[in-house]
């Protein structure tokens, strides 16, 4: 790879229901498996799942049916090995990737860091970490 070629993924994670962090975690963790940096930068609705026992609280984007949606979709990757959220999000950690909680967000909403798992949270930042990670990117994703 020549080294101008960028090897480095950036997510940001907006939305806090369940299959779009899932979609998060399985693109960053796919990128950290080829070899590449990868960060996710949660905000607002995406920042609630940091939460402690925060992570399994979102609904489910489409034909959510008050839960039920929630529940068949989790028994169906149950029944196919899909690894849970707290897995994937593990796995991203340990694997190198770097989890950013938007300090603005957690402003607005009245989130202190003491309610966010503090195993997981590489760095509280603004939005210029972001920016300097999503120019140094070949990829760039808005979940």
């Amino acid at each position: 790879m020549a080294d101008n070629e960028k090897n480095k993924a950036t997510i940001i994670a907006h939305s806090g229901d369940m299959d779009k962090i899932y979609s998060a975690l399985i693109v960053a963790n796919g990128a950290l498996s080829m070899g590449m940096e990868a960060s996710i930068f949660f905000t607002f609705w995406g920042l609630q799942r940091l939460k402690k026992d925060g992570l399994e609280k979102g609904p489910l984007s489409k034909m959510n049916m008050f839960g039920l949606g929630k529940w068949m979709v989790k028994r169906k990757m149950k029944a196919s090995n899909v690894a849970s959220l707290e897995r994937m999000l593990q796995d991203f950690v340990e694997l190198g990737g770097k989890i950013l909680a938007c300090d603005m967000t957690m402003e607005i909403m009245g989130i202190k860091k003491e309610d966010l798992r503090d195993d997981l949270v590489s760095d509280y930042c603004a939005v210029g970490t972001y920016v300097n990670e999503a120019r140094e990117s070949a990829i760039t994703l808005f979940i």
